[in-house]
């Protein structure tokens, strides 16, 4: 799903204009993404858990030609579904 399906599906559940969902939806995602850049743990009800996790360095390998490589340390976004989310695949 992307951003302009979601638009569409709130559009057709809520009926607000599309212009006024695509704000809302647009902070709602530079909302979630500010706060991960400051490393705040988004807890969203019913659906899951996003945080940062970091990542040390390491050694990795080109698989082009298999010379070792060091790989820096970097942050990355990390998601934990909720247990009701959980539930629905089972």
């Amino acid at each position: 799903m992307t951003k302009a399906d979601l638009v569409n599906y709130i559009f057709e559940k809520i009926g607000l204009p599309k212009t006024e969902i695509q704000k809302i939806v647009d902070t709602l995602f530079d909302t979630m993404r500010e706060g991960l850049i400051e490393d705040e743990i988004i807890k969203i009800s019913g659906f899951g858990v996003f945080t940062v996790r970091k990542k040390g360095a390491r050694m990795g390998r080109n698989p082009k030609n298999m010379q070792p490589v060091e790989i820096k340390p970097r942050r990355v976004v990390t998601f934990r579904p909720s247990d009701k989310l959980k539930d629905k695949f089972q």
